[in-house]
């Protein structure tokens, strides 16, 4: 087992792999940027290191000063978290040659997965279900007006180096496609320094299902089950929950089969999640994998009982997947998370400052996931989310209640937050009902715009 891992992120998720590192007995080594000098995870690890000035850029996106870090403190291991590099193969193999063990799969399958038309047609060759669409990169509009007209009308252009909705175009009939097509390779090239896109079929009132598997080095995979994630507003998820209503056992161990033996087939080892568009037969299609730990993650931690960091960490120390789950994999009850994010519940604006005060709520089923605390500062310069609020019932009508009830007692002033939407999500009939799809919260807010 490692003696000493740098955590290369911050906030919730760095205090989270800090708690990990902890319960299995490793020195845990922060850095922080100067806005973060007072945060939790700077407090609670065994060591803390600045790596620069706010900007991410300069400091948790500065590969230089986090492997400097890491050298200075001598520590065995990375863990990336979420976000910022924990994708990014480059950094991984900076690691290797660093001989500082990256918690994560290897360089080569991180590129697979994240050019999407690459891991769309690695999926396609193992028999996991996907969309119709492009072979490939589109060359040009006219090539893109070739593909529509096969796979036909609507159809999405997605960004091949996408995500969070970026680089990415409905197009519905043939007289706007150019200009979507342009619009989308503009903005791809702007976000992510590409501006390849492919195509897919675009499904109408998808929802939004996700797999959680856990792959060790030695060829073993398994799945942990499905995430709804239908909740979300311009492809940023709000609320998560597991399972989902509309995925059957048998649905749900045939898709764990097929992703097991693709996942080994491919050399991937890691936490990883795989995600999937589900039509309104229920059929999924596959659109593409994180490589990485979710934000969701503890939605599936309540159902499995699995601690899927502490996962992480002992596969990439090379344990095998009987030592690291150490029986069957057992689903009980539901479980629901909101993210609680720092911005303004109905303008959607950010909000950051100062927290006067910070309540958590807690009792039976509850978990709070967070870095915030009383008189701490929100700074300006990153994501939004502050809290993950989970809730776990022993169907689902108890999960929502809990979490109802926990929403209520969460305190959080000198801010705006979201909590007042969760509420407002959760008292909703659509949604007490399961009847849910990416379009919900459009349609949930239109709604109460006509009523007020």
């Amino acid at each position: 087992m490692f003696k000493k891992i740098l955590v290369a992120n911050r906030g919730e998720i760095a205090l989270r792999v800090i708690c990990a590192c902890k319960e299995l007995g490793i020195r845990a080594v922060a850095i922080y940027s100067e806005a973060d000098r007072n945060s939790l995870h700077v407090r609670f690890a065994d060591e803390a290191i600045c790596i620069g000035p706010p900007q991410l850029a300069q400091s948790y996106l500065n590969i230089p000063a986090v492997i400097s870090a890491a050298e200075i403190a001598n520590v065995d291991a990375i863990h990336p978290g979420y976000g910022l590099l924990s994708e990014n193969a480059n950094f991984a193999e900076v690691c290797a040659a660093c001989h500082i063990k990256f918690i994560g799969p290897t360089p080569e399958v991180i590129r697979l997965m994240g050019e999407k038309e690459k891991a769309r047609a690695a999926m396609k060759q193992h028999g996991v279900p996907i969309l119709p669409g492009s072979d490939g990169v589109i060359a040009s509009d006219g090539e893109a007006l070739e593909w529509a007209r096969q796979v036909g009308f609507p159809v999405i252009i997605k960004a091949s180096a996408g995500g969070g909705g970026r680089g990415m175009r409905i197009v519905r009939n043939e007289e706007d496609l150019p200009g979507l097509y342009r619009q989308a390779q503009s903005e791809a090239s702007a976000a992510f320094g590409n501006g390849d896109l492919y195509m897919e079929k675009y499904v109408e009132r998808p929802r939004h299902i996700e797999f959680q598997v856990l792959a060790d080095e030695h060829g073993n995979v398994v799945s942990l089950g499905e995430r709804e994630c239908s909740i979300q507003r311009r492809h940023q998820k709000l609320i998560e929950e597991s399972p989902s209503v509309r995925v059957s056992p048998e649905l749900r161990q045939e898709i764990g089969g097929i992703l097991s033996k693709t996942l080994s087939a491919v050399g991937y080892h890691n936490a990883g999640t795989i995600e999937f568009l589900m039509d309104q037969d229920s059929r999924l299609h596959f659109i593409e994998m994180n490589t990485r730990i979710q934000v969701e993650h503890p939605v599936t931690e309540m159902v499995t009982d699995v601690d899927l960091v502490k996962s992480q960490i002992m596969i990439a120390a090379g344990a095998k997947m009987a030592d690291v789950l150490q029986g069957p994999i057992v689903h009980r009850g539901h479980a629901i998370e909101c993210r609680i994010n720092a911005e303004h519940p109905e303008k959607f604006t950010p909000s950051a400052g100062k927290i006067t005060t910070f309540h958590p709520p807690g009792g039976t089923g509850v978990r709070v996931d967070t870095a915030a605390y009383a008189e701490g500062t929100i700074p300006p310069y990153y994501d939004s989310l502050i809290a993950k609020l989970v809730a776990r019932g022993k169907d689902r009508n108890e999960a929502i209640s809990r979490m109802g009830r926990a929403l209520e007692m969460f305190i959080v002033e000198g801010i705006y937050t979201t909590i007042p939407l969760h509420r407002r999500i959760l008292a909703d009939a659509e949604f007490r009902a399961g009847n849910i799809d990416t379009g919900f919260i459009e349609r949930f807010l239109a709604k109460k715009e006509a009523v007020g």
